[in-house]
């Protein structure tokens, strides 16, 4: 197992314990894994995205810190942490992404997902200049998914 797939694991397994947030020394973790603290932070912003259903917080310097939040909260709230997450752009894979983690939870339902998934896809957009597509994208993302939370 790679160090990455470790430290990755351990993050997991603390964010479990510690009922989905989690503060840590950035430093003190890379010794403890004897990794660099630039491993720490790869592991950081490619495993725990918002995309994945995660809030990330960090200070710099010598008191700094890492903080991991798991956004566990009910349908309509982390719908909005998602809409808010994409911002004014996003493309077709990061918009999987978000739907593959939200389908984790539960919702929105498989045929939302299927009805999101295809008014999101190159294929709809392609009569699009590719420059606008993904904020069109977008808009169309975050309006689907909050007509989803009102239900």
């Amino acid at each position: 197992m790679k160090s990455s797939d470790l430290i990755a694991a351990f993050l997991m397994e603390a964010l479990e314990k510690q009922d989905g947030a989690l503060e840590l020394q950035r430093n003190e973790l890379a010794q403890q894994f004897n990794v660099v603290p630039s491993q720490i932070n790869y592991v950081i912003s490619s495993r725990f995205t918002p995309e994945r259903g995660y809030i990330i917080e960090s200070r710099r310097g010598g008191g700094g810190y890492i903080r991991i939040q798991r956004v566990r909260s009910d349908k309509r709230t982390h719908i909005m942490h998602v809409v808010n997450a994409v911002g004014k752009n996003i493309n077709a894979f990061n918009a999987d992404l978000f739907l593959r983690n939200m389908m984790d939870y539960g919702y929105p339902s498989a045929g939302e997902v299927r009805l999101i998934r295809a008014a999101v896809s190159e294929n709809s957009l392609s009569a699009l200049p590719p420059a606008v597509r993904d904020f069109v994208r977008a808009d169309i993302f975050k309006n689907m998914l909050i007509s989803a939370a009102a239900e």
